[in-house]
């Protein structure tokens, strides 16, 4: 197996193995967990469908955790929780913001394994970035700031926005706003993550007599900082972009990273596969 380190902070590009053993060898499948953790996201060229098919696919995402159900893009009606990211004939405004996934659920995705099946010939890159750096590199007085403030995400200003309002609503009812620290631990290397991205609309517990003199500090103070926050994931030394082929997978760790998929290839078909995993609670 050779590794292959594509930036400074964030990405790997993995080869020399088939991902379909790491289903069967435990000690391979430790090889790359721990790979994950080093590196946030790694990544896989040629694994098609004749040496890693959708049955491999779920289960070597099942070897992090219990598989999530998509409660909009559904799943593959044979393998559930392989979510079919198909894209051909219309524009999609989901995946071009910068989001950690299910960060508007109580326990947001561990992470992801996602393939190409089929892409532009140029076009439809992947951006992760690296949110443990993002956050050891804010001004100090910031992060006194964030370290106990919360903040809610939610899927309904997102995923529902193009929907009838009553679908809206109904979506809203089911998925109801989570709460979440501003700044999250990784459950099993312990670094401090900055924890807001898209799904996020606003701070729970901003407003006290530490952080608003006047009501003007209340609502744009505390907009202008979640703002600050969110930008942070656009920033190009915490990056790693891939350009995708037929048979490219990635395994992400959704606990410390965002991602961004480029909305530049239509009306050029972009076909992906993701199973995503269950995640838990961040503190």
């Amino acid at each position: 197996m050779n590794v292959e380190r594509l930036t400074v902070n964030i990405g790997a590009e993995v080869s020399g193995i088939e991902l379909r053993d790491a289903v069967r060898s435990d000690a391979l499948f430790a090889e790359l967990k721990a790979l994950l953790l080093r590196h946030r996201v790694l990544f896989f060229r040629d694994q098609h469908a004749d040496r890693f098919s959708r049955s491999d696919h779920v289960a070597l995402a099942g070897r992090f955790g219990p598989l999530e159900e998509h409660p909009v893009a559904g799943s593959h009606p044979d393998h559930p929780g392989l979510v079919l990211i198909h894209r051909s004939e219309e524009r999609n405004p989901y995946e071009n913001n910068w989001h950690s996934d299910g960060l508007w659920r109580p326990a947001p995705a561990m992470g992801a394994v996602l393939r190409c099946v089929e892409c532009p010939e140029v076009g439809g890159d992947t951006i992760w970035v690296n949110m443990v750096e993002a956050y050891a590199r804010l001004p100090d007085d910031i992060k006194r700031r964030i370290d106990h403030l919360r903040a809610s995400s939610s899927i309904e200003h997102s995923f529902g926005a193009v929907m009838e309002p009553n679908k809206r609503q109904a979506l809203g009812r089911e998925h109801p706003p989570a709460e979440h620290p501003v700044v999250r631990t990784h459950p099993e290397t312990g670094e401090r993550v900055l924890n807001v991205a898209s799904f996020t609309t606003h701070f729970l517990n901003f407003h006290t007599p530490e952080n608003v003199r006047f009501g003007l500090d209340k609502t744009p103070g505390a907009a202008l900082l979640l703002q600050y926050l969110q930008s942070q994931a656009t920033v190009p030394e915490y990056q790693v972009r891939f350009r995708w082929k037929p048979g490219s997978v990635a395994i992400w760790d959704n606990r410390s990273t965002q991602h961004y998929a480029v909305m530049d290839y239509w009306p050029s078909p972009r076909k992906m596969e993701r199973a995503g995993i269950v995640g838990d609670v961040p503190y």
